[in-house]
């Protein structure tokens, strides 16, 4: 099958273009062929190694974290699909591997596409939809009437975690450029900071919660929005301990992790607010949730651009200028 995939790590390095073995099926996979994968971030810090200390993939490896498709074959032991289901997912992070025609994942990982969505528009929302999940209703236990502060919210993350912020009834601001104002807005906004007139620091005070995915600076200026017993969720890092513990990090990784986030969780609690990294896991049954939002006009995506699969180099490549709105896809089949 054709794939684009990674020799080594280097920062920028170009994907190739190779043939690799279809992937093997066990009892509890179900096989997908491929007809349309979100691109991210993550695929291009994976390719730049900036996770191989937590992520420890055996090369070459075909990179893509997001997929939609329809089932070909199943394990023996799958009982919740069966061949011709279309269905979506973000698999397993040891099991990536969507620039490719085909993929073999656990069912556990899978959930059925939403019947209003395009093959392209599906692919584009596992992996943002489900951070958001995780952050907003398991980490932050978001509640209405509360206050949630999402920073970058013209992005992949930011467009989903909007709607569902929304959903659930809290009170949503976010930081934006002027070109992507009207488009926050539309997702339902309440309070839009552009960041190129204003310092969201010095606007917004009494947050419960604040969904981070930029850099140090804003990381820190944030501390100054939340309420005291506010939390701060960081899916950009610094990681922490209990990150490592979950990933199953050795004592060393443990600290340096406890160093690295060492600054962020003193000066969090100087402001008496929680800080906490969190990196997104696959989750078949939170998808299926998911599902049930996007068929009841909860949440659509927002899709920039299609590229054909022979282009995924210039689709990862436009994903990093950082002025996508929304998600970009390719389209496999």
């Amino acid at each position: 099958m054709k794939t684009f995939l990674i020799d080594r790590y280097a920062k920028g390095g170009a994907l190739r273009l190779g043939d690799s073995p279809e992937p093997e099926l066990r009892e509890n996979d179900v096989m997908v062929q491929i007809h349309a994968a979100g691109v991210n971030l993550l695929d291009a810090k994976i390719r730049d190694g900036e996770f191989k200390l937590i992520l420890p993939y055996r090369l070459p490896l075909i990179l893509g974290n997001d997929v939609a498709g329809v089932v070909v074959r199943v394990g023996p032991r799958v009982r919740g699909f069966k061949p011709g289901d279309e269905v979506y997912a973000r698999p397993a992070q040891g099991r990536i591997g969507t620039f490719a025609e085909f993929i073999a994942m656990n069912e556990a990982d899978v959930a059925m596409k939403p019947k209003n969505l395009t093959m392209e528009e599906a692919a584009s929302v596992p992996l943002v939809a489900l951070t958001a999940w995780q952050v907003l209703v398991e980490r932050a236990n978001l509640k209405k009437g509360q206050k949630v502060l999402i920073h970058a919210g013209s992005g992949g993350v930011g467009t989903i975690a909007i709607q569902l912020a929304k959903y659930i009834g809290a009170t949503v601001a976010t930081t934006t450029s002027t070109a992507n104002v009207d488009l926050v807005r539309n997702l339902g906004v309440d309070v839009v900071i552009d960041y190129k007139k204003d310092d969201f620091e010095n606007v917004l005070q009494g947050y419960d919660v604040v969904l981070n995915s930029l850099g140090k600076d804003t990381l820190e200026k944030s501390l100054r929005v939340l309420k005291p017993g506010g939390k701060l969720i960081s899916i950009s890092g610094p990681p922490d301990p209990e990150f490592a513990r979950q990933n199953g990090s050795g004592w060393l990784l443990q600290q340096i992790m406890r160093v690295l986030s060492f600054g962020i969780r003193r000066k969090s609690k100087r402001h008496r607010v929680s800080y906490s990294f969190l990196f997104m896991t696959a989750n078949g049954g939170q998808l299926g949730q998911i599902t049930s939002l996007i068929e009841a006009g909860a949440i659509r995506p927002v899709v920039d651009r299609v590229f054909p699969f022979e282009k995924t180099n210039e689709a990862l490549a436009y994903v990093e200028t950082g002025r996508a709105k929304g998600k970009v896809v390719i389209a496999v089949k």
